[in-house]
């Protein structure tokens, strides 16, 4: 899932993307938790568990060392009486899956997922940034295409997705305890870099 980021770029801050670190954890799991569980209503009581849930998950992916998984933040420059320090100001992570099993598709895809920006700091092109770092890694690897999922009433995403390249692929159905809670849908977006990349 991919949580509602800056749809425009507009006065982006001079940011800096890099490979996330160990260090990193606390801050990022800070950014996760208030994108895709925001502090509201009944959701401000769980946010303590939830954000050590997203904490040692991250935690664990950062460990795994996998050749084809990164995950990227972008970093701003804060500046302060006695120095410079970094502040994280948005995460994406990129790896490789396995399409589902009933698929006739056989190979694995590059995935983007967990794309977060902070409160302050949207709107104003950094996730674009962190889009545009991921089709270069996924040019590295070897990938001339990128997938990602979004609900479909997450309407910011949709449209900054769209503007980068993505396209719709498909609407993927509602089955048992999601249609139920008439959650919405996830759609499953894709680019072509090939493609976008000579235009």
């Amino acid at each position: 899932m991919i949580a509602a980021q800056d749809a425009v770029a507009t006065d982006a801050p001079d940011i800096k993307i890099r490979t996330a670190q160990a260090q990193d954890l606390g801050q990022l799991a800070d950014i996760l938790t208030d994108s895709f569980h925001p502090p509201t209503g009944m959701m401000r009581w769980a946010q303590p568990i939830l954000r050590l849930g997203i904490y040692e998950d991250l935690r664990n992916r950062l460990r795994s060392h996998s050749e084809h998984y990164l995950c990227l933040v972008a970093v701003s420059q804060v500046s302060t009486l006695t120095n410079v320090d970094e502040e994280i100001v948005g995460t994406v992570e990129i790896a490789l899956r396995s399409p589902p099993s009933w698929k006739p598709q056989t190979s694995k895809y590059a995935y983007i997922s967990n794309l977060a920006v902070s409160q302050s700091c949207r709107r104003q092109g950094v996730a674009k940034q962190l889009l545009l770092a991921c089709d270069r890694t996924a040019q590295e690897w070897g990938f001339q295409q990128l997938s990602l999922h979004v609900l479909e009433n997450n309407h910011q995403a949709r449209q900054l997705y769209l503007k980068t390249g993505y396209e719709l692929r498909q609407v993927e159905p509602s089955y048992g305890t999601w249609k139920l809670l008439r959650r919405p849908k996830r759609l499953l977006l894709q680019k072509n870099l090939a493609t976008t990349s000579t235009n």
